[in-house]
């Protein structure tokens, strides 16, 4: 495109963007009448997205062989080399300009050795690595240590000018340790106390502020030494185990010339319990304190106590890789404007200190959502009319590290953001019964799920809200840095309305996934499966992401998202 062209078609985009009664599609009736027209090759591509063939890939991914694919092992060559294969064997392009079909993600390992202790009222309150806590330090170097440092309860954490609210206000916490809570505060509404005001962070739903790590970057901009996140179950969204087999073991980070040396020294967790009995010895009331927390007024309290910390880094590079495939669009013009579909390939590999099973194999997380790109990618080659604009297949890295790999693509993308339509991500597919409802993570932030909802009706389904958005899932996978750059992002999975089952059997089994398998080396394949739903959904996904890519606008974020300001930032940006 000219110039002159790309400046008229930003403002037409921005236009629509401002236009609230233009929210209903992303694309005209027209676009969406000529897509439905080839019924017979729409269908026929929909339909090569099969249960059989993505149960083949899961397994191949999610094998011992495979060992738990983690970043910078043979696992990883085992994934790269069979998702390239795959890729291949579709007939698909390079998706690196480079020719090639990876992104290398420059990256370091460390494995911490912590050692920690609290003194506090004349006493010491020793630590156990990881029942206890656990203490890592994203700096580059081998030894780390904050010797007795001012213990400072800070709440929440969180500085938020936009609703009045600072949690260090008044207090300098340069060189010391900060303790605070997971979370957004719970601010009661004026009208309904029985339910939290909506107009403060996100009622109900999590805000970035409220995420771990937003916790520790501001932590950092503070100047402190070492930062603690007391784990609380519900208000994190998962239970301290998670947390203990994580960060117990080689963790990640992207490489910079700086080595980290602006993190924090020590980002750690501790248990509530271990919280409790600190707040208790140095003359606190935790409960009290927590409660104190939840106002706007609140100031930070010091508590007559002192950290130590001591941490061993055993520190490696790692080169790991991003894997991108390529369908290239039809229209000459439009041709260099993107669709990109997503999935995390990585999970935790395996740990030699397990007595019996120690692979994590990762068969839900993520091995079915990477299965489902490849299946994806399959349906549209099967297209008899390939989309007007060109679709990414983006398999990342190191999701499961701090959605690393995401991240270093849209910090170093390999195609434009501002000419990138929308991310359509996939983490975890249904592996037990196909759904009436299909749920969205983070809903209400772009028109993106407009489409969603008309595709959906075609499938005789609804769109629905998340149930439990104060766990924060959008920030918990790859669409979220896509989103942080301004670029739409599509994050849904199956709802918990079976079709012609018990109204909880899909409740009850996530429940017992998220108990029994999340994270653990139990997450395989099993005999019960029915990957029907899981299927359903990829065949919506693949109708939403060709909609977008024959459409004639650009998807754009709501009114009130507090992405959409980043969005028209870039685009204009272009323009200029």
């Amino acid at each position: 495109m000219k110039k002159d062209m790309i400046g008229l078609a930003l403002l037409s985009l921005l236009a629509y963007g401002c236009n609230e009664n233009a929210r209903e599609v992303a694309d005209s009736e027209e676009d969406h009448t000529a897509v439905a027209s080839d019924t017979t090759g729409l269908l026929a591509a929909q339909q090569s997205i099969n249960a059989n063939d993505l149960l083949q890939h899961i397994q191949v991914l999610a094998s011992d062989e495979f060992g738990g694919r983690a970043p910078g092992t043979a696992g990883e060559d085992s994934t790269v080399n069979y998702l390239t294969r795959e890729f291949k064997k579709l007939g698909l392009q390079p998706g690196n300009p480079d020719g090639t079909f990876v992104q290398k993600v420059p990256m370091f390992g460390f494995t911490a050795q912590p050692q920690a202790n609290f003194s506090a009222g004349g006493k010491t309150i020793n630590l156990s690595f990881p029942d206890d806590y656990v203490a890592v330090s994203r700096r580059f170097v081998q030894d780390v240590n904050v010797n007795n440092s001012d213990l400072v309860f800070v709440g929440y954490g969180i500085v938020a000018p936009e609703y009045g609210w600072d949690d260090y206000k008044g207090v300098d916490v340069k060189g010391k340790t900060i303790v605070m809570l997971i979370n957004d505060p719970p601010i009661p509404s004026p009208n309904n106390p029985a339910q939290l005001d909506s107009t403060i962070f996100g009622g109900k739903a999590m805000t970035y502020y409220g995420r771990w790590t937003y916790k520790y970057e501001i932590a950092a901009e503070k100047g402190a030494a070492a930062a603690i996140i007391i784990h609380e179950t519900d208000p994190a969204g998962y239970p301290y185990e998670v947390i203990s087999g994580s960060w117990s073991r080689e963790n990640f980070d992207i490489s910079n010339p700086g080595k980290n040396m602006d993190r924090l020294a020590v980002e750690s967790w501790i248990t509530e319990d271990k919280a409790r009995e600190l707040f208790t010895a140095s003359g606190n009331d935790f409960a009290k304190l927590k409660d104190a927390a939840a106002q706007k007024g609140f100031k930070p309290v010091p508590l007559n106590a002192k950290a130590n910390f001591k941490i061993k880094n055993q520190l490696r590079e790692v080169e790991s890789r991003n894997i991108i495939a390529k369908l290239e669009g039809t229209d000459p013009q439009l041709k260099n404007e993107y669709v990109v579909y997503t999935a995390h390939w990585d999970h935790l590999g395996k740990d030699d200190k397990l007595q019996g099973d120690q692979i994590y194999n990762g068969a839900m997380d993520n091995a079915s959502g990477t299965a489902g790109l490849i299946e994806l990618a399959k349906a549209f080659t099967q297209l008899p009319e390939k989309p007007k604009r060109s679709i990414l297949f983006l398999a990342v890295t190191a999701e499961e590290k701090g959605l690393l790999g995401s991240k270093y693509y849209a910090s170093n993308p390999l195609y434009p953001l501002t000419k990138t339509l929308a991310n359509i991500n996939m983490d975890v597919l249904n592996p037990y019964h196909p759904t009436e409802d299909v749920i969205v993570i983070g809903y209400g932030n772009s028109d993106l799920e407009d489409i969603l909802a008309e595709e959906a009706r075609t499938q005789n389904r609804r769109i629905v809200p998340e149930a439990s958005p104060e766990k924060g899932s959008f920030y918990r996978s790859d669409h979220f840095e896509f989103a942080k750059q301004g670029v739409p992002a599509l994050y849904a999975k199956s709802g918990i309305v079976a079709r012609d089952q018990p109204a909880d059997f899909i409740t009850k089994k996530q429940e017992q996934y998220t108990a029994e398998h999340y994270h653990k080396v139990s997450d395989e394949v099993y005999d019960d499966w029915n990957l029907d739903g899981a299927v359903e959904d990829l065949q919506l996904y693949f109708r939403v992401g060709l909609r977008v890519a024959n459409g004639s606008v650009y998807p754009t974020w709501r009114e009130k998202s507090e992405f959409r300001a980043r969005r028209e930032k870039s685009l204009s940006e272009v323009q200029q």
